[in-house]
Protein backbone atom coordinates (compact mmCIF):
# COMPACT_ATOMS: atom_id res chain seq x y z
CA UNK A 1 0.00 0.00 0.00
CA UNK A 2 2.71 2.50 0.78
CA UNK A 3 4.33 1.59 -2.76
CA UNK A 4 1.16 2.44 -3.99
CA UNK A 5 1.45 6.12 -2.19
CA UNK A 6 4.96 7.09 -2.77
CA UNK A 7 3.93 5.72 -6.78
CA UNK A 8 1.53 7.76 -6.70
CA UNK A 9 2.88 10.98 -5.46
CA UNK A 10 6.32 10.22 -8.16
CA UNK A 11 3.76 10.41 -10.69
CA UNK A 12 1.75 13.08 -9.25
CA UNK A 13 5.11 15.39 -8.98
CA UNK A 14 6.21 13.93 -12.76
CA UNK A 15 3.15 15.79 -14.47
CA UNK A 16 3.54 18.63 -12.49
CA UNK A 17 7.27 19.15 -13.44
CA UNK A 18 6.20 18.26 -17.13
CA UNK A 19 3.34 21.10 -16.64
CA UNK A 20 5.84 23.03 -15.36
CA UNK A 21 8.09 23.15 -18.09
CA UNK A 22 5.34 23.20 -20.86
CA UNK A 23 4.27 25.93 -19.23
CA UNK A 24 7.67 27.75 -19.42
CA UNK A 25 8.30 26.79 -23.11
CA UNK A 26 5.40 28.67 -23.79
CA UNK A 27 6.04 31.87 -21.92
CA UNK A 28 9.97 31.60 -23.30
CA UNK A 29 8.33 31.56 -26.78
CA UNK A 30 5.53 34.35 -26.72
CA UNK A 31 7.94 36.40 -24.89
CA UNK A 32 10.40 35.62 -27.88
CA UNK A 33 7.53 36.23 -30.69
CA UNK A 34 7.00 39.58 -28.61
CA UNK A 35 10.33 40.67 -28.23
CA UNK A 36 10.41 39.86 -32.27
CA UNK A 37 7.24 41.96 -32.53
CA UNK A 38 8.58 44.76 -30.23
CA UNK A 39 11.92 44.77 -32.09
CA UNK A 40 11.46 48.85 -32.90
CA UNK A 41 8.83 51.09 -30.98
CA UNK A 42 7.00 53.58 -32.25
CA UNK A 43 8.11 56.81 -30.36
CA UNK A 44 11.83 55.27 -30.23
CA UNK A 45 12.63 54.16 -33.72
CA UNK A 46 10.18 55.46 -35.48
CA UNK A 47 7.01 58.33 -35.45
CA UNK A 48 3.40 57.38 -36.10
CA UNK A 49 2.02 60.54 -38.11
CA UNK A 50 -0.51 62.22 -36.29
CA UNK A 51 -2.53 61.75 -39.31
CA UNK A 52 -2.65 58.69 -42.11
CA UNK A 53 -1.39 60.46 -45.47
CA UNK A 54 -3.37 58.74 -49.03
CA UNK A 55 -1.11 56.57 -50.87
CA UNK A 56 -0.71 56.27 -54.53
CA UNK A 57 -2.06 52.40 -54.50
CA UNK A 58 -3.89 51.22 -51.65
CA UNK A 59 -3.08 47.50 -53.05
CA UNK A 60 0.53 47.82 -52.02
CA UNK A 61 2.76 48.97 -49.09
CA UNK A 62 3.98 52.64 -50.38
CA UNK A 63 7.75 53.51 -49.19
CA UNK A 64 8.86 57.19 -50.11
CA UNK A 65 12.30 58.62 -49.67
CA UNK A 66 12.19 62.48 -48.64
CA UNK A 67 15.63 63.22 -49.66
CA UNK A 68 17.39 66.76 -51.38
CA UNK A 69 19.94 66.45 -54.09
CA UNK A 70 21.95 69.04 -51.89
CA UNK A 71 22.03 66.96 -48.59
CA UNK A 72 25.48 64.84 -48.45
CA UNK A 73 23.84 62.36 -45.75
CA UNK A 74 21.56 61.64 -48.91
CA UNK A 75 23.98 61.84 -51.36
CA UNK A 76 25.67 58.83 -48.87
CA UNK A 77 22.24 57.30 -48.43
CA UNK A 78 21.79 56.81 -52.56
CA UNK A 79 24.06 53.73 -53.19
CA UNK A 80 21.98 51.56 -50.15
CA UNK A 81 17.98 52.87 -51.00
CA UNK A 82 19.05 52.21 -54.59
CA UNK A 83 20.29 48.59 -53.43
CA UNK A 84 17.19 48.65 -51.29
CA UNK A 85 15.05 49.05 -54.11
CA UNK A 86 16.27 46.58 -56.21
CA UNK A 87 15.93 43.63 -53.49
CA UNK A 88 12.21 45.48 -52.71
CA UNK A 89 9.30 42.78 -53.04
CA UNK A 90 6.45 43.55 -55.52
CA UNK A 91 4.24 44.46 -53.36
CA UNK A 92 6.34 47.30 -51.96
CA UNK A 93 5.63 50.23 -54.12
CA UNK A 94 8.98 52.77 -53.83
CA UNK A 95 9.16 56.52 -54.71
CA UNK A 96 11.45 59.48 -54.03
CA UNK A 97 9.98 62.62 -52.75
CA UNK A 98 12.03 65.66 -52.90
CA UNK A 99 11.76 67.69 -49.33
CA UNK A 100 11.65 71.72 -49.50
CA UNK A 101 11.87 74.22 -46.70
CA UNK A 102 13.73 77.10 -48.99
CA UNK A 103 13.76 78.63 -52.36
CA UNK A 104 16.94 76.26 -53.38
CA UNK A 105 15.31 72.93 -52.52
CA UNK A 106 12.31 73.90 -54.28
CA UNK A 107 14.41 74.16 -57.46
CA UNK A 108 15.83 71.17 -56.53
CA UNK A 109 12.66 69.68 -56.56
CA UNK A 110 11.25 71.10 -59.50
CA UNK A 111 14.93 68.93 -61.01
CA UNK A 112 13.52 65.94 -59.52
CA UNK A 113 10.03 66.32 -61.24
CA UNK A 114 11.60 67.33 -64.38
CA UNK A 115 13.76 64.67 -64.79
CA UNK A 116 10.30 62.40 -63.89
CA UNK A 117 8.73 64.01 -66.81
CA UNK A 118 11.41 63.89 -69.48
CA UNK A 119 11.64 59.83 -68.01
CA UNK A 120 15.28 61.02 -67.60
CA UNK A 121 15.60 60.34 -63.92
CA UNK A 122 17.71 57.04 -65.26
CA UNK A 123 20.08 59.78 -66.65
CA UNK A 124 20.50 62.71 -64.40
CA UNK A 125 19.35 61.58 -60.74
CA UNK A 126 23.34 61.09 -59.78
CA UNK A 127 24.67 63.68 -62.22
CA UNK A 128 22.45 65.95 -60.23
CA UNK A 129 23.78 64.44 -56.71
CA UNK A 130 27.22 64.27 -58.07
CA UNK A 131 27.56 67.83 -59.46
CA UNK A 132 26.35 69.37 -56.30
CA UNK A 133 28.37 67.16 -53.57
CA UNK A 134 31.34 66.30 -55.60
CA UNK A 135 31.89 69.25 -58.02
CA UNK A 136 30.85 71.91 -55.96
CA UNK A 137 27.71 73.33 -58.91
CA UNK A 138 24.75 74.08 -56.51
CA UNK A 139 22.45 73.96 -59.80
CA UNK A 140 21.32 77.18 -58.70
CA UNK A 141 19.88 78.50 -62.00
CA UNK A 142 18.16 76.97 -64.76
CA UNK A 143 21.21 77.97 -67.06
CA UNK A 144 23.33 75.34 -64.72
CA UNK A 145 20.17 72.98 -64.85
CA UNK A 146 19.62 73.02 -68.83
CA UNK A 147 23.39 72.18 -69.18
CA UNK A 148 23.89 68.94 -66.92
CA UNK A 149 20.32 67.74 -69.14
CA UNK A 150 22.21 68.60 -71.68
CA UNK A 151 26.01 67.20 -71.28
CA UNK A 152 23.39 63.71 -70.20
CA UNK A 153 21.57 63.50 -73.48
CA UNK A 154 18.47 65.33 -72.80
CA UNK A 155 17.88 68.58 -75.62
CA UNK A 156 17.81 72.19 -73.94
CA UNK A 157 14.48 72.77 -75.81
CA UNK A 158 13.16 69.74 -74.24
CA UNK A 159 14.44 70.66 -70.85
CA UNK A 160 13.26 73.90 -70.70
CA UNK A 161 9.74 72.99 -72.10
CA UNK A 162 9.00 70.59 -68.88
CA UNK A 163 11.39 72.93 -66.60
CA UNK A 164 8.69 75.60 -66.85
CA UNK A 165 5.82 73.34 -67.61
CA UNK A 166 2.58 73.46 -65.26
CA UNK A 167 2.70 70.25 -65.10
CA UNK A 168 5.98 70.08 -63.43
CA UNK A 169 5.06 73.37 -61.18
CA UNK A 170 2.55 71.55 -59.87
CA UNK A 171 3.73 68.53 -58.89
CA UNK A 172 6.40 70.56 -56.78
CA UNK A 173 3.61 73.19 -55.26
CA UNK A 174 1.79 69.68 -54.17
CA UNK A 175 4.82 67.86 -52.49
CA UNK A 176 5.73 71.10 -51.24
CA UNK A 177 2.06 71.13 -49.60
CA UNK A 178 2.73 67.83 -47.96
CA UNK A 179 5.75 68.23 -46.33
CA UNK A 180 3.46 69.49 -43.32
CA UNK A 181 1.33 65.88 -43.58
CA UNK A 182 4.79 63.75 -43.65
CA UNK A 183 6.22 65.88 -40.83
CA UNK A 184 9.91 65.98 -42.34
CA UNK A 185 12.19 67.89 -40.84
CA UNK A 186 15.05 66.73 -42.08
CA UNK A 187 16.53 64.59 -44.59
CA UNK A 188 17.37 61.55 -45.90
CA UNK A 189 13.67 60.29 -44.39
CA UNK A 190 11.39 57.25 -45.25
CA UNK A 191 8.17 57.05 -45.22
CA UNK A 192 5.97 53.78 -44.44
CA UNK A 193 2.64 53.71 -45.99
CA UNK A 194 1.40 57.07 -45.24
CA UNK A 195 1.52 56.36 -41.89
CA UNK A 196 5.17 55.95 -40.09
CA UNK A 197 8.16 58.39 -40.37
CA UNK A 198 11.80 57.29 -40.16
CA UNK A 199 15.23 59.13 -39.41
CA UNK A 200 18.29 58.39 -37.95
CA UNK A 201 18.71 59.89 -34.61
CA UNK A 202 19.83 58.97 -30.71
CA UNK A 203 19.04 55.41 -31.24
CA UNK A 204 18.78 54.77 -34.96
CA UNK A 205 22.46 55.79 -35.58
CA UNK A 206 22.70 54.93 -38.67
CA UNK A 207 21.42 54.74 -42.03
CA UNK A 208 21.63 50.77 -42.70
CA UNK A 209 19.65 50.35 -38.81
CA UNK A 210 16.85 53.25 -40.79
CA UNK A 211 16.56 50.60 -43.54
CA UNK A 212 16.47 47.73 -40.98
CA UNK A 213 13.38 49.40 -39.50
CA UNK A 214 11.83 50.34 -42.42
CA UNK A 215 11.83 46.52 -43.44
CA UNK A 216 9.84 45.77 -40.43
CA UNK A 217 7.26 48.56 -40.65
CA UNK A 218 6.73 46.92 -44.45
CA UNK A 219 6.12 43.68 -43.03
CA UNK A 220 3.74 45.06 -40.28
CA UNK A 221 1.84 46.72 -43.31
CA UNK A 222 2.14 43.70 -45.55
CA UNK A 223 0.57 41.21 -42.67
CA UNK A 224 -2.74 43.96 -42.11
CA UNK A 225 -2.85 44.71 -45.72
CA UNK A 226 -2.77 40.62 -46.33
CA UNK A 227 -5.01 40.23 -43.18
CA UNK A 228 -7.41 42.76 -44.79
CA UNK A 229 -8.29 40.62 -48.15
CA UNK A 230 -9.26 37.47 -45.87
Amino acid sequence: MSEFIVSSRVKSVAVKSVGVLFAAFLFAVSTHSFSQIEKFVAGTHYTELRSPVNTSDSSKVEVLEAFWYGCSHCFRFEPLVASWEGAASEDVDFARFPAMWNALMKIHAQVYYTAEALDALDLVHEAVFSAINVEGNRLQSEAQIAELFETHGVARDDFETAFNSFSVRTRVNQAEKRMQDYEIRSTPNMIVNGKYLVATGQVIRTQVEMLEVVDFLVEKERRLLNSSGD
